[in-house]
């Protein structure tokens, strides 16, 4: 039976131990321009950050606390009174937890820079062959490339924001992309999806099923259709991809709860990030009513395994670094561990997650 006090002090050590990541100097990948990225501290203005904000953002609109909302407005205060980095897919991820908050709020701050932004995707991001966002990051062009990353990084905040500023066309650039990403990226064998594809050679590179790649689309397809108010045929279209991956991630799980990092491939590492993801998105489409209760036992699998990778210091263990794509699937082998603000965030996400479910479970037992 879970516990709902354990849950929300488990949270609680998360957000604080998200706060406290700092970069100690193990990678310093530089960018393209030569300066140092940084891509573990929570202080930084990239995708780790972005997707560490997403779920700090959705774990105070649960709560509605005000010290959570007062750690994601302090941090956006910071970082919009310094130069940002130009836009491409990894720098716009910040950018969706700001429009949550300016969704939920109507804050006149963080507007303007949410036009600014949006409007900058729109007209200045790379595109591939059919418009796809070409994957181009801080530290590399990728030309020609479709990685299954982008859809959580880019996608998501053209539909939200596109939803709440009533700007249709951003909502309908989001969708395209989703529906490109599709086509080039799922595998019709197993229901997985492919990390990347390349007009370059049209092929799917390893055709490696990263895990963690996978699990951005299990935890960003229930969002994506829920902030971007996606209806009618887009919406069921989406649902059967979800369904297809699941029957997939079902048959993979390894005993401990846990996925290897890559999905059908017993010889790599369990990984927590990728875990905790896909554990999100299981539990939420049970809870919705779309997925069934084979995915929400899944999902309850996958919580005792981050629950026990979680440190005294509120650490999410075990969570394979950012991997760019791979020619081979040693590449994400030997991909090394290291704590990161992603990590955090899909573990709040599946712990804010399991909370609802224990609301839901003691509403039945009260009936």
């Amino acid at each position: 039976m879970l516990e709902r006090g354990r849950l929300v002090r488990q949270l609680d050590r998360l957000v604080e131990g998200m706060v406290a990541l700092r970069h100690d100097g193990t990678f310093h990948e530089p960018n393209l321009d030569g300066t140092p990225g940084d891509y573990i501290s929570f202080d930084g203005w990239e995708w780790p950050q972005g997707v560490g904000l997403y779920g700090l953002a959705r774990y105070w609109e649960f709560t509605g606390a005000d010290r959570h909302r007062a750690l994601v407005e302090d941090w956006y205060e910071r970082q919009l009174a310094r130069k940002l980095p130009p836009p491409n897919v990894n720098t716009t991820a910040p950018m969706l937890a700001l429009s949550v908050l300016w969704d939920r709020t109507r804050d006149k701050r963080w507007h303007k820079p949410l036009e600014e932004w949006a409007d900058l995707v729109m007209k200045d991001l790379p595109r591939t062959e059919e418009q796809g966002f070409q994957h181009i990051v801080s530290d590399s062009i990728n030309p020609g490339e479709l990685w299954d990353d982008t859809l959580f990084m880019v996608a998501l905040f053209l539909a939200n924001y596109g939803r709440a500023a009533r700007r249709s066309e951003l909502v309908s650039e989001s969708i395209r992309q989703f529906l490109l990403h599709v086509h080039y990226l799922t595998d019709t064998e197993t229901g997985l999806w492919f990390h990347g594809w390349t007009f370059e050679g049209r092929h799917n590179f390893a055709r490696a099923r990263w895990a963690r790649g996978n699990a951005w689309v299990t935890a960003g397809l229930l969002d994506f259709i829920e902030l971007g108010g996606i209806e009618g045929g887009i919406k069921d279209f989406l649902l059967g991809c979800l369904r297809s991956q699941t029957t997939a991630l079902l048959r993979y799980q390894h005993k401990s709860g846990a996925w290897h990092t890559l999905v059908d491939d017993p010889t790599s590492y369990l990984e927590t990030s990728a875990t905790a993801g896909f554990g999100y998105g299981l539990l939420k489409g049970a809870r919705l009513g779309v997925l069934g209760e084979d995915a929400r036992a899944a999902g309850m699998r996958a919580l005792e395994y981050v629950l026990a990778n979680i440190d005294e210091h509120g650490t999410v263990q075990n969570v394979s670094y950012g991997t760019r794509m791979g020619h081979d699937l040693q590449f994400y082998r030997d991909i090394p561990i290291q704590p990161t603000a992603y990590g955090q965030a899909l573990a709040i996400l599946l712990l804010a997650e399991a909370v609802r479910h224990t609301d839901a479970f003691q509403l039945e037992a009260a009936q």
